[in-house]
């Protein structure tokens, strides 16, 4: 391999809601990043419905792809790769994007590379932050994942905790859903906590008798619901934002807890945040306070990058392109898919 040539690589990102499409140039050089959003379809079913997101994914996928490479001003006889989501997600919203992947892959003779979502998330990190030095501490919060892991490189991690339950960002979903306040549950919890109190409500936390790094979200999703349906056996005003702001408070304190402790036992040079959850100023604004003490800068990615995207999947992907870590033809993909 000529290490002076140009990579450039065509991302698939379809593991929810998202139809996204990017090309990148050497990894973390964004050409072009895409994104058709699924949120106003889903919106009105509090949660995102599989059957219409592959659906929708099949009519924009193709079309997508077109504006990014005639936004990144590349030909597809000038790629070198095409990289595709392969888990985890919905498997029918992942079956378009890796077929189109497949398509593209055999036609124009070039190696297709799966890529884990989450590692996309992560590497969201080093696009906005390409001065990033490893060492470093990385949190990805998500609508199905909370891992802390530890990165030694770029090209290699190791997991210290993951949650054993809900994911934060499933947490989210489900109360928002609960508290009939809208979807995707992230950012409307947010907005609303901010006209709350978040000592109104004591929500307990999930306590492990071993040193573990690991979370729990499923007891306190439970407590929530619990909470409401007491107050109104007592037939007692239930102020949404009171709750809101407490429930976040609960998720973030386990988070950073956690965050904290891994600090503690390893020696980095920073903390990164990937996944949706990042985007959560109130989080990113607790968490820097936290590590200031410790002289430990946070990073996370640009907004654009925080949610669902085909750049971070690029990103990711060209490191696995490196590696020379191609996949056949075959690739299937897999909802449930773990790091």
């Amino acid at each position: 391999m000529n290490c002076k040539k140009d990579i450039f690589i065509l991302a698939l990102e379809t593991s929810c809601d998202e139809t996204a499409a990017a090309v990148t140039r050497n990894g973390l050089d964004i050409l072009s990043s895409v994104v058709s959003s699924q949120i106003d379809l889903h919106e009105k079913f509090g949660g995102v419905v599989p059957e219409l997101a592959s659906r929708k994914h099949l009519e924009f996928i193709n079309p997508v792809i077109e504006e990014s490479l005639a936004q990144a001003g590349v030909h597809k006889e000038e790629l070198d790769a095409v990289a595709a989501t392969c888990g985890p997600g919905l498997v029918g919203s992942l079956l378009v994007g890796l077929s189109a992947a497949k398509t593209l892959s055999f036609l124009l003779d070039v190696p297709l590379i799966g890529v884990n979502h989450i590692l996309g998330h992560i590497y969201a990190n080093f696009i906005s932050h390409p001065e990033l030095q490893t060492p470093v501490l990385c949190l990805t919060v998500s609508g199905g994942h909370t891992d802390l892991l530890y990165f030694e490189d770029l090209k290699s991690y190791e997991i210290l905790g993951r949650t054993r339950d809900d994911a934060a960002g499933e947490a989210f979903d489900k109360i928002a859903r609960f508290l009939e306040l809208g979807y995707p549950g992230g950012p409307v919890i947010e907005k609303l906590a901010r006209e709350g109190d978040s000592g109104a409500v004591d929500f307990p936390r999930a306590e492990f008798k071993d040193d573990t790094l690991d979370f729990s979200f499923s007891g306190l999703k439970t407590a929530v619901i619990n909470y409401v349906h007491n107050q109104r056996q007592k037939d007692e005003k239930i102020n949404k934002a009171d709750i809101a702001a407490s429930f976040q408070k609960t998720v973030f304190d386990m988070l950073i807890k956690n965050v904290i402790k891994a600090a503690n036992k390893m020696e980095v040079k920073s903390v990164v945040l990937a996944g949706g959850v990042a985007a959560n100023e109130k989080f990113r604004c607790r968490l820097e306070n936290e590590l200031t003490s410790k002289k430990l800068p946070l990073f996370y990615p640009e907004r654009k990058y925080c949610t669902d995207n085909a750049a971070m999947i690029g990103a990711a992907g060209y490191y696995q392109f490196l590696n020379r870590d191609f996949a056949a033809l075959d690739l299937n993909p897999e909802p449930g898919l773990r790091l």
